[in-house]
């Protein structure tokens, strides 16, 4: 970590938007208004599969205010897809994509399959319900436990088996377990339900108010498919009301959009609604994990077998990381990774907090508390028995590691080595009480950025960069940053982002905004403070008997002012340099190349502990307490990174005993896409969340000594709370989420 840094700076800012988000004056992508605004609301397929035959849009195109109604038949040529249109065809249908209104194809249900645009909101939703299609029905599959049984997994180099040592060393350990857990599909379900708002300039200029976490992908994603220079698409996201890596992906329903605005030749205005949030933009796969382990008596691992089965769209592959951390996380000699996806008829499943890690963590965390107690030995003693002082996969150095510091902080804090070990063993009345733990794991990385600095003589320093920021607080920590390096109060300094004109910053998610963007700030923040430093150089009020010239190393930069750090006395504000020098600002751009780490390995650790209370009369399951310890580098802004930790542990209690997309497998169509169905933890659900940093800082991956969190703040916690839930009842529920009718049966 660099020195610029001081450790005296204050732990802690508030947020810099914060009087923007709560005075309603932030500006989300549904609100901007232009004049002429119109609107667009999709009509959706109501089969799973099939095509359609016929499409009847004459009383949508009648009824009132109706500029357009848009379909596969009468859909403008995009150059982008008719260019490419028949090398995919060649391709196989998982390979396809789906590129929306360009064939008659149902691939799912609630697929888009018309456009309307009207001249109010109400207008388009009614003439939407209007557009009638007939279809010839395939018969759909979307039901994973089927498709293992009778279907065909997508075959490739993404799904070799990963064989360290022996395959099936695990079978003749003293002690093994061989167990499955099962996770559902989850859907994101931000606030802030996807929208964007479009302006077309003429036929080959537009801006793009959207919701996306990549401005740089979704510029060059609408420039590729209208044949546009990118310099021509203006994507605007200032403000993001939640994501989870929902807004990734350019989606089906946005290219709609601005089809329909190109159309009619007016600003247009879409916004999905809860129920298209289910089936538009994304979800985490349902995925069953088959965890089996053996270990010596002492309990050391001797084998690991992680098999993970999941699924994807039956017209695009997507995978993730579900059985990465059980080659990673501990030391075993022999371990076998292997990792299958099913297509089936649904849309397209995408990236969600802690992607892959999160899934995988609930099985390998859920596993090695078995293991534990089936060797009659402390969770967390089974887990420094088997702790990796270098990376098991690739043999590198950790370019940090302090989990055994982050083990005992959370340990400490909960009073582990307080409870009765026994399951079902604690009660309080009518509730038995049980105390569970998990590790989490996520990579760390370092990625390209760029970050221009204008300083200026009043005192105020504006950085800019190409990035958005979904709500972990980038400008804030960013600004944070900026102040400690360059010494001067947070009020001083502007961040601005959510602007594709902007210089390219990285995309907002994969726990690597900080490490990116922090870096480039870093380095353009010490760029204009060796600026500053050459214009006093010579300046007599720094000569001393020792300097004479007098060097950047040789100052301290606090509160405005250039400090000779021999001689505090001696100091000249930033102000008077550049006025004696006259120069009204200075300007830099700094562009920050990536960290290929090509000899070490990276990653955030994150521990989570939790208490639960399980009611013997009901079967309810109440999370009490949590405490979760975090080793994520040196911690740049307290405050938004223990709101991180903290949206986590919410996300956590959600995803253990809460979330579960239901589809009927009959019709291929959701049951539960709204939140009166699809349960989420509210407020009364949530406990004090109580977040331990061990803030040691990473001296490899950054100058600022910074790791990601975003990600690890979820990946173990499920894992945590079914641990707790057996140690309450001695009752080991292997399914999320779980719920009271998985556990009345049992507890009685």
């Amino acid at each position: 970590m660099d020195k610029a840094i001081s450790n005296d700076s204050p732990k802690f800012i508030d947020r810099v938007d914060a009087v923007q988000k709560v005075t309603g004056t932030a500006k989300y992508s549904a609100e901007y208004d232009f004049p002429g605004m119109v609107y667009g609301v999709l009509s959706e397929s109501t089969i799973a599969r099939g095509t359609i035959t016929a499409i009847d849009t004459k009383a949508a195109e009648n009824a009132p205010g109706v500029l357009a109604v848009i379909t596969h038949l009468n859909c403008p040529k995009l150059p982008g897809y008719e260019s490419t249109a028949a090398d995919i065809a060649k391709r196989p249908e998982i390979n396809r994509g789906f590129r929306v209104f360009q064939d008659n194809i149902v691939r799912f249900s609630n697929q888009p399959i018309a456009i309307v645009a009207a001249d109010t909101y109400e207008r388009a939703v009614y003439a939407a319900s209007l557009v009638k299609a007939t279809y010839k029905k395939d018969e759909s599959h979307t039901d994973l436990n089927e498709a293992m049984k009778t279907g065909k997994p997508v075959e490739g180099n993404n799904f070799k088996d990963y064989i360290r040592g022996e395959t099936d060393a695990w079978k003749t350990a003293d002690v093994k377990i061989d167990v499955e857990y099962r996770m559902p599909l989850e859907v994101h379900n931000p606030m802030e339900i996807h929208a964007l708002t479009v302006k077309w300039e003429g036929n080959d200029k537009l801006t793009v108010y959207e919701k996306t976490q990549t401005l740089s992908s979704t510029q060059q994603s609408i420039a590729r498919a209208f044949g546009l220079k990118n310099e021509n698409v203006h994507v605007i996201t200032q403000f993001i009301g939640g994501a989870f890596g929902s807004a990734f992906n350019t989606w089906p329903h946005s290219i709609a959009a601005l089809i329909a605005a190109k159309k009619t030749g007016r600003p247009l205005k879409l916004m999905l609604t809860r129920s298209e949030m289910f089936t538009m933009v994304g979800y985490r796969p349902q995925a069953i994990q088959r965890l089996a382990m053996g270990a010596s008596k002492d309990g050391k691992l001797t084998g690991i077998l992680h098999e993970a089965t999941a699924m994807t769209a039956s017209y695009q592959v997507f995978t993730e990381g579900i059985v990465n951390g059980s080659r990673s996380l501990y030391v075993c000699p022999n371990v076998t990774t292997r990792y299958k996806v099913y297509p089936l008829d649904l849309s397209q499943p995408t990236w969600m907090r802690g992607p892959g890690e999160t899934t995988g963590a609930y099985g390998l965390e859920s596993a090695m508390d078995e293991m534990a107690y089936a060797l009659n030995m402390d969770p967390i003693e089974f887990r420094l028995k088997n702790y990796a002082e270098t990376d098991p996969e690739s043999s590198k150095p950790y370019s940090s590691k302090f989990l055994k510091e982050a083990y005992q902080l959370g340990a400490d804090k909960i009073k582990w080595n307080d409870r009765n070990r026994e399951p079902r063993s604690m009660k309080d009345g009518d509730w038995l009480i049980g105390y569970g733990m998990g590790s989490g794991i996520f990579s760390a990385w370092r990625g390209d950025a760029k970050v221009s600095a204008k300083f200026l003589q009043d005192g105020t320093l504006v950085l800019q960069s190409g990035v958005t920021d979904m709500g972990p607080g980038t400008a804030t920590s960013m600004t944070k940053l900026a102040s400690d390096i360059f010494g001067i109060p947070p009020s001083r300094i502007r961040f601005e982002l959510g602007d594709s004109n902007l210089p390219p910053g990285p995309f907002q998610g994969g726990s690597g905004t900080t490490s990116t963007l922090g870096t480039a700030v870093h380095n353009v923040c010490m760029n204009v403070r060796k600026k500053l430093a050459d214009l006093v150089k010579d300046n007599p009020s720094f000569h001393t008997e020792l300097i004479h010239s007098v060097k950047p190393e040789d100052l301290v930069y606090e509160d405005g002012y250039m400090i000779l750090a021999s001689d505090r006395s001696r100091k000249i504000s930033y102000a008077d340099a550049m006025k004696s020098a006259g120069i009204p600002q200075i300007e830099m751009l700094e562009s920050s190349p990536s960290n290929p780490m090509a000899n070490h390995t990276a990653f955030s650790y994150a521990v989570h502990f939790v208490i639960v209370k399980v009611h013997t009369a009901t079967g309810v399951v109440r999370v009490t307490r949590v405490v979760s310890a975090v080793d994520a580098g040196k911690i740049v802004n307290y405050k938004t990174a223990e709101s991180q930790i903290i949206g986590s542990a919410v996300g956590g209690i959600s995803m253990s005993l809460m979330e579960e997309g239901v589809v009927d497998h009959r019709y291929g169509r959701w049951v539960n896409n709204n939140f009166a169905d699809y349960h989420v933890a509210v407020n009364a659900d949530v406990p004090k969340v109580e977040v331990i940093f061990v803030d040691k800082p990473d001296p490899i991956l950054n100058p600022i000594g910074s790791k990601g969190m975003g990600e690890v703040g979820l990946v173990g916690f499920a894992a945590a709370v079914g641990n707790a839930v057996f140690h309450a009842t001695g009752v080991r529920i292997r399914e999320l989420p779980i719920t009271p009718d998985k556990l009345l049966v049992a507890i009685r």
